[in-house]
């Protein structure tokens, strides 16, 4: 009988562990704080006073004047700020899942996968808020998104070493 040949996996420190789970739990938490972005702006949706989070009017124009005077204009950006929620929502979810699941079991395709999601969305959401011709507080605007871009950064360096060492084929 044939033996069947093994591939020996290259042992993880210590060290190397903690930084995969320390990384995963970064990465896990910079998810949930997309769920949690995408939950506000829809909460905003309708039941805030402005429009969204940052954004108290448009050129001076409140929510309230907007469905006094264009309602199916406000209905229009409602449904747009409804989409924009499902959106941050379900990529939250994703990568949370992605980083607590497959990061941290050492699937290399997971840790790419969940760190191509948010740098597509950002690549080309951040773009436009450098252009807008509407005033927006920055800090309540886009704060919460680059704090969580922030962990989602460092946990993805944290953990990528021990994954590129340890990438374990499905």
């Amino acid at each position: 009988m044939a033996e069947k040949a093994t591939v020996r996996q290259p042992e993880r420190t210590t060290e190397a562990d903690a930084r995969l789970r320390n990384g995963v739990r970064l990465m896990a938490l910079a998810g949930l704080g997309f769920v949690g972005y995408g939950a506000v702006f829809l909460y905003r949706t309708f039941f805030g006073s402005g429009f969204e989070l940052g954004v108290e009017t448009l050129g001076g124009v409140t929510r309230a004047d907007l469905a006094a005077s264009n309602p199916e204009m406000l209905h229009y950006i409602n449904h747009l700020h409804v989409a924009v929620s499902g959106l941050l929502i379900g990529a939250g979810i994703g990568v949370a899942a992605l980083a607590w699941y497959g990061v941290q079991s050492g699937q290399l395709w997971a840790w790419a996968t969940a760190v191509v999601v948010p740098v597509v969305s950002l690549a080309f959401a951040l773009p436009m808020h450098y252009f807008e011709l509407f005033g927006h507080d920055w800090l309540t605007h886009l704060g919460p998104i680059y704090v969580a871009t922030l962990l989602f950064v460092v946990g993805a360096g944290l953990s990528y070493r021990s994954v590129k060492a340890t990438d374990r084929p499905t």
